[in-house]
């Protein structure tokens, strides 16, 4: 984990802050790295789980810390960071204050975005629009065909097939009629089954849509 040790005379924020370094690294180990800085030398204090070779007297590259003024708000983030090797990080800086409102040290949580973005890859892939489909092997699935156009009048309405009233079975059989379902052979059985009603009503259905097509 990188932990520093606890020994005697080492600096007080250091142990102060180290069980709540440890706990966040442990947490969210091993994709996040927690440094505590020294704002007054703007070098490393502590780090707990660290990403690249840096350790406690390094420089924190934080010096513009040293100035901030005590009305200022005291967390920061989240904002990028790039690793050398090309990893991005979401990082958090938080200013500790002493007792008197001085920045005594700053603590930060890098985290690791890599292990996300795959994951997130993933999951668009799998949400990703499937290719379109073969339509001249679908239109051979009466089935679904048919199961499509009532289906589709099913969640408009909200009335299921068995509740459709007669102006409902005409919408579906025209519209059905109009995607030339019923010049394959064998089909009528089909709508019958999925509108929940006889052959013969099929029929009717049916002439009462194409004598009102041929009037208007």
């Amino acid at each position: 984990m990188g932990v520093p040790a606890k020994e005697e005379g080492a600096d007080p924020r250091v142990r102060m802050w180290e069980p709540v370094g440890r706990a966040v690294a442990l947490l969210l180990g091993p994709y996040a790295e927690v440094v505590l800085h020294d704002p007054g030398t703007d070098r490393v204090l502590a780090v707990w789980n660290p990403f690249t070779s840096r350790g406690p007297g390094d420089p924190s590259a934080l010096g513009e810390l040293a100035a901030l003024d005590p009305a200022a708000r005291d967390v920061y983030g989240p904002y990028e960071k790039v690793l050398a090797d090309g990893r991005r990080l979401s990082s958090v800086s938080a200013v500790l204050r002493d007792a008197h409102g001085e920045p005594a040290a700053v603590l930060c949580v890098n985290l690791d975005r890599t292990p996300l973005e795959r994951a997130a890859a993933v999951l668009s892939a799998f949400g990703a629009p499937t290719v379109r489909r073969p339509e001249p092997l679908f239109e051979q699935d009466l089935s679904a065909r048919v199961a499509e156009v009532v289906g589709g009048h099913v969640r408009a309405t909200g009335r299921p097939a068995e509740r459709m009233t007669r102006p409902d079975r005409l919408t579906v059989v025209a519209r059905l009629d109009e995607a030339g379902v019923f010049a394959v052979r064998r089909v009528v059985p089909v709508v019958a089954e999925a509108l929940r009603v006889s052959r013969s009503t099929v029929y009717d259905l049916l002439a009462d849509v194409r004598a009102t097509s041929e009037r208007s």
